[in-house]
């Protein structure tokens, strides 16, 4: 019975990590794809490669976490990880029908929050910490990204044109034995392959990252339980194993959407979405706190969007604005259009501001107050926001009703 509870744990686990890997890679390397400095095959290896590394180091802290700091490890069973794994597997299901990222972290931890209020052995202390940071890096990533929106991104746009050709950035060419068969492409810049070599590295950095919070998800329980002993070594293998899967499989339709869709987002945008989602997730890591990579990205983009179009007031009237309950957008403009069904790219973006100043070179950014073809409406949806947000407290709350409900009912939980 113990190896029939074993072979079934182990393998919601890998259903679980499949399915981190397959939404997780297109969101680390989607630019890339998108923009054909990668392939899809080179874009899952590094993701796998990239993942692996950050489980091994920052997330054996997340596995602990989860696995014995929120309800120490000596209530779990292996029939008590089960049934978290499968609340994780089923919030999985529940983002994909309602097409919203979910955090596997935060109904992770909401499963097994549910199954310590159940038996009366829940850490209150360390829930409060970790729900304490899910409260506040939404709001550090959305804020960071909304200033460098509103004050930096059109300067950084103006002066950083991303070029970015129509075929790939890097080719195959004869060479010498020993040497690198891998080079620019005919036609590549030196700027183009900078700007797109550093795509591929923020998007390692990304890699990094998810696997740092996102390999816990798949395990912990597991671990709790010790099912496969004390050591962390083998879940690490377990669960970046089953994300590396997930990245050579069904990532490939996650890399083609999120490829295609970032035409409508910046390259130079989405650099900074990743950096700074990226980073949030690394130091949350580091301290141990299970993060969602999905909400740190999602309310980067929100936020830099937002920046973006509010240039167009200045704080006094979005206060006025916000105080009288009505938009402060001056205008809601047809989204401009490039010729390839897109928005303003960051070259209409640097276009714009060398225009405004009436001559050749880069001369100026129209001033914070001015009307601007960038706005609200074109870059940040309130209604499509309040959707995810409410998805995202929603997701968690039902994971850990739902597992308080199972175990006060079955308390198959270790006494």
């Amino acid at each position: 019975m113990a190896s029939v509870l074993l072979y079934l744990g182990v393998a919601v686990a890998v259903f679980v990590g499949f399915n981190i890997g397959g939404s997780s890679t297109g969101v680390a390397f989607g630019p890339a794809v998108g923009s054909d400095v990668l392939s899809k095959v080179s874009a899952a290896a590094l993701m796998s490669g990239f993942a692996l590394l950050g489980g091994a180091t920052l997330g054996r802290g997340v596995i602990r976490t989860l696995g014995g700091r929120v309800v120490a490890a000596s209530h779990f069973n292996l029939v008590a990880g089960v049934v978290v794994l499968f609340f994780v597997g089923l919030a999985l299901l529940v983002s994909n029908l309602f097409g919203v990222p979910a955090s596997t972290s935060m109904t992770a931890v909401g499963a097994i929050a549910g199954m310590g209020a159940a038996g009366g052995f829940l850490k209150w202390e360390k829930i409060g910490e970790i729900v304490s940071w899910w409260l506040v890096s939404p709001i550090l990533a959305f804020w960071t990204c909304a200033v460098v929106g509103r004050y930096l991104y059109p300067h950084l746009a103006a002066r950083f044109r991303i070029e970015r050709s129509s075929g790939p950035v890097l080719d195959w060419r004869d060479a010498p034995v020993g040497s690198v068969p891998v080079g620019p492409a005919d036609g590549t810049t030196r700027s183009e392959l900078f700007w797109n070599g550093l795509v591929v590295a923020i998007g390692c950095y990304m890699a990094f990252s998810a696997g740092a919070s996102n390999v816990a998800n798949a395990v912990a329980p597991l671990y709790g339980a010790g099912a496969l002993g004390g050591e962390l070594l083998p879940y690490v293998a377990i669960g970046a194993g089953a994300l590396a899967v997930g990245s050579f499989t069904i990532a490939r339709r996650t890399l083609d959407t999120v490829g295609n869709d970032l035409t409508d987002l910046p390259l130079l945008a989405a650099l900074v979405v990743e950096v700074v989602s990226a980073s949030l997730v690394g130091f949350l890591s580091h301290i141990d706190i299970p993060a969602s990579l999905a909400v740190s990205a999602t309310m980067s983009i929100v936020g830099l969007g937002w920046g973006r179009a509010s240039r167009s007031t200045t704080v006094t009237e979005v206060a006025q604005a916000a105080i009288a309950g009505e938009s402060a957008d001056r205008k809601t403009p047809e989204p401009v259009a490039n010729g390839s069904g897109r928005r303003r790219s960051d070259e209409d973006v640097g276009e714009t501001a060398r225009s405004s100043g009436g001559g050749g070179g880069i001369e100026e950014v129209a001033p914070i107050g001015e009307d601007s073809d960038e706005s609200t409406s074109d870059l940040f949806d309130p209604a499509a926001t309040a959707r995810v947000v409410f998805l995202w407290i929603l997701t968690p709350s039902l994971s850990g009703t739902a597992s308080y409900l199972l175990f006060t009912a079955f308390p198959v939980y270790a006494p």
